[in-house]
């Protein structure tokens, strides 16, 4: 199977540092990780996906094996397939097409005035460059 420079460019930005692979190879084989696989599932989960992708990771970064990559990106593609099949598979809820109506309408009166001295609030006013209304100061030494 021919991998095309289109392909690359496309997929590139799914494949993780490699350390990070084996990171996640490392915590998968901790005791923790398998106590735990074995009380929430009821088994030991198969970590040679993340030792494969390691690997394969590093074949891409030291010699740019084509294979190596479409392999990764594969594996990268049926971790989002799974981490998104309940939403995906869902039918109890209606998804929008669009957002609600008044998604954007201003906030009412009683919710802006308990609003405006937040530190997110006097941060917008900072960085718009507006002079804040600042009551008293956010920062204590004592």
């Amino acid at each position: 199977m021919v991998v095309s420079d289109e392909f690359i460019e496309k997929n590139s930005w799914m494949v993780r540092r490699c350390l990070l692979y084996n990171d996640e190879y490392n915590d998968c084989t901790s005791i923790h990780a398998r106590i735990h696989q074995y009380f929430v599932k009821g088994k030991m989960e198969d970590c040679g996906q993340w030792k494969r992708c390691y690997n394969n990771c590093v074949k891409w970064e030291e010699t740019e094996d084509r294979r190596a990559f479409k392999e990764l990106i594969d594996d990268e593609l049926d971790r989002r397939k799974k981490r998104l099949s309940g939403h995906l598979e869902n039918d109890v809820w209606e998804k929008r097409t669009e957002p609600p109506a008044h998604w954007n309408d201003p906030l009412p009166p009683h919710i802006e005035e308990r609003i405006k001295n937040s530190y997110l609030s006097l941060r917008s006013q900072e960085i718009k460059g507006e002079p804040s209304q600042k009551s008293s100061s956010l920062c204590v030494i004592s």
